[in-house]
């Protein structure tokens, strides 16, 4: 649940920045996050809740657009399968960003767009990867559990998850009456050698065992790029690293169970 499109493939458009300026407030002015962020944790479900989630799937249709010119690229379609901890699956489907990836937090595969054959994922495309675990909502959720993160509140409502690599951190905005976030900005490695800004604005919430999981609209660089609908969410059904494992024998994209 790292979200649809994060990851959008055609690559996104360049823009002219410094890593350093997306985040205007330095790390030394920020407080600690921590109460902040558990009362979003509290928000969401409960920390408990979000824990016992051992495996996710999601089917989501999303418009895209071109950022440059704000033209319809038409759409995407994307199935999202996790399990914990660091596994990934994306099966997607799109104009010029039909592709595959799988991850198990160390090592993976991928059928690029474009390529009918599977290659091992390594230098840009691994940093993409492991970025994509690292971000998945259901890991970020719960980063106060792992000791690599650091949380502080840089402004008013406002959660910083950080590792201290500006490209792994992640400003989460939260509603000032619910504690629910309601944008995530993060840097995009969809094209790993040119970085860019992008956020991820909530625009509805849907409730799954008790856990509230966000719907949303994409900017890249303050531009629209993409708004999904999610047409089907399920946890905890019994899925096994194995399930996201199995490369396609077909080498296209796995958009329903078989």
């Amino acid at each position: 649940m790292t979200s649809v499109y994060h990851d959008v493939r055609p690559k996104p458009i360049f823009a002219s920045f410094t890593l350093a300026s997306l985040f205007l407030c330095s790390a030394v002015f920020s407080q600690d996050g921590l109460p902040l962020f558990r009362k979003m944790q509290e928000a969401l479900g409960g920390a408990d809740k979000i824990a016992a989630i051992r495996d996710f799937e999601q089917q989501v249709r999303a418009e895209s657009w071109d950022g440059n010119t704000g033209r319809s690229l038409g759409e995407v379609r994307k199935r999202t399968r996790w399990n914990r901890p660091n596994y990934i699956r994306v099966d997607q489907v799109g104009p010029g960003s039909t592709y595959v990836l799988y991850f198990d937090g160390n090592t993976g595969w991928e059928i690029m767009p474009g390529t009918q054959k599977v290659v091992e994922i390594s230098g840009g495309e691994l940093a993409f990867a492991r970025k994509y675990v690292r971000d998945f909502k259901l890991n970020t959720w719960l980063a106060d559990r792992d000791p690599l993160y650091r949380i502080t509140s840089p402004l008013p409502n406002v959660v910083r998850v950080s590792d201290g690599d500006i490209t792994h951190q992640l400003d989460l905005t939260l509603d000032s009456v619910s504690a629910l976030p309601v944008k995530s900005t993060s840097i995009s490695l969809s094209d790993p050698a040119h970085p860019i800004p992008s956020d991820e604005v909530t625009t509805e919430w849907e409730t799954l065992q008790g856990i509230h999981f966000p719907r949303w609209t994409v900017f890249r660089s303050g531009v629209r790029v993409a708004e999904a609908t999610v047409e089907r969410t399920t946890v905890n059904t019994g899925l096994k690293p194995a399930d996201l494992a199995a490369q396609p024998p077909d080498l296209k994209p796995v958009l329903s169970s078989r």
